[in-house]
């Protein structure tokens, strides 16, 4: 349909006006005369920089360059007047005009999903003016600092890091192993806002399942750091991590049915157990985190962001790593099943991905399962051993309980494989 080129000044008009509505909703009880800008006046700033964005590619650079500073020095001047001695000053409504006539400029200029994106973006946070400012009023001393230590640790170092193999047999890669001190520090700091916010169980809970899918590995070290530090109710902690173990094994079996379907029949039949087992140990600490739960109680202070799990698994990775680059160097495909098990111990994914890079027919679909469950168990009995070392005895067995007895149930099924 032919709008003779209309549609994208029409956008522009729209975006000014759909930021023009959050404007005037809140400033809807100014006195007279205190305002700036209103509804029109942003949905005019939009169709000025559609405007100054059509001169420039019809007519000439000049004249759009032209209306852009008009309409921006018009802003300021606005702005400057609007400004009363004694009273707060704020420079929100200025730099959204701004923006606005940058956004009517975008849809003109051959972007106009940027700028319906930016203008959604934009008016989505004015909207959050009042949870915002509470959410900041209520942070402590030690949770801003944990903020600018993981925005330190993930968009200051990790960039940095080199992203090849480095170290002995090229076993290493300094941006990958980074990127795990990451996950597990941001999974931890996720689950203190989240349990602060939700409630201990379900803020817990919805971390683990969420964190599961990216490393439940990373999940449990940070739940085993809370266990640690005494804060909070144990039970909850320890149906997170239950909690990530059954995602896991789902997860693993929703992976080997995309990418190794071959060996989906005979894993089922090792891990299924172990995904009910975890469910049900789930269900069981949580029934006791919601029945001991104190409705009004306060999470006690502590650091948000200990990077000393992280830590600890990176570590782990490293050793484990070193050893499947030996094995794999020193026997070949022979050593296939010790390699899958090895590497997939830390992270089950890439033994799925190897497996299903092999030629067809080069294992037997009940062995390729058999296989793929190596560094499942691995991982679930890594993960006990982790539980306990961060934790300690005196709670971290507790944590491990549901990943042995996960464990166990499918060494159980193993005789049931062999025979059929």
């Amino acid at each position: 349909m032919n709008l003779y080129g209309l549609e994208y000044p029409a956008l522009a008009l729209a975006l000014g006006f759909l930021i023009g509505i959050e404007r005037g909703w809140t400033n809807r009880d100014a006195p007279d005369g205190s305002r700036v800008a209103g509804i029109r006046t942003y949905a005019l700033l939009g169709l000025s920089g559609a405007l100054a964005g059509e001169l420039a590619a019809r007519v000439h650079v000049a004249a759009g360059i032209l209306l852009f500073a008009a309409s921006a020095t018009l802003v300021l001047i606005g702005y400057r007047r609007s400004l009363v001695p004694g009273a707060s000053v704020s420079a929100t409504g200025a730099i959204v005009m701004l923006l606005t006539l940058c956004i009517g400029m975008l849809a003109t200029s051959g972007e106009p999903i940027l700028a319906s994106t930016a203008a959604a973006v934009i008016t989505l946070l004015l909207s959050l003016r009042t949870r915002l400012h509470g959410w900041i009023s209520r942070l402590t001393e030690a949770e801003l600092h944990a903020i600018a230590r993981f925005a330190l640790i993930s968009l200051a170092i990790l960039p940095l890091l080199p992203d090849r193999a480095m170290g002995p047999l090229d076993a290493w890669n300094p941006r990958h192993l980074w990127t795990m001190v990451v996950i597990v520090s941001g999974l931890s700091f996720a689950a203190y806002f989240l349990t602060r916010w939700l409630g201990a169980a379900r803020g817990i809970i919805a971390t683990a399942a969420a964190g599961a899918m990216i490393s439940s590995t990373a999940v449990t070290a940070a739940l085993s750091t809370r266990l640690r530090d005494g804060s909070g109710e144990s039970a909850p902690l320890i149906a997170g991590i239950a909690a990530a173990s059954a995602v896991m094994f789902l997860r693993v079996l929703v992976m080997t049915a995309l990418l190794a379907p071959f060996a989906l029949s005979s894993l089922i039949i090792i891990i299924g157990g172990p995904t009910l087992i975890s469910l049900l140990c789930m269900a069981w600490f949580l029934r006791r985190a919601i029945k001991s739960a104190a409705p009004d109680a306060e999470i006690p202070v502590r650091n948000p962001l200990d990077v000393r799990p992280a830590l600890v698994l990176v570590t782990l990775v490293m050793l484990a790593s070193l050893v499947a680059r030996f094995v794999l160097d020193r026997f070949g495909d022979a050593g296939l099943a010790t390699v899958l098990a090895l590497t997939g111990m830390l992270d089950v994914d890439s033994a799925i991905i190897t497996m299903s890079g092999l030629p067809t027919g080069t294992l037997e679909p009940w062995l390729a399962g058999l296989i793929l469950s190596l560094p499942v168990l691995l991982n679930t009995l890594l993960k006990a051993v982790l539980a306990i070392s961060v934790a300690g005895w005196k709670t971290g067995w507790k944590a491990a309980l549901p990943l042995v007895l996960s464990a166990l149930g499918a060494l159980g099924a193993l005789p049931y494989l062999l025979l059929s």
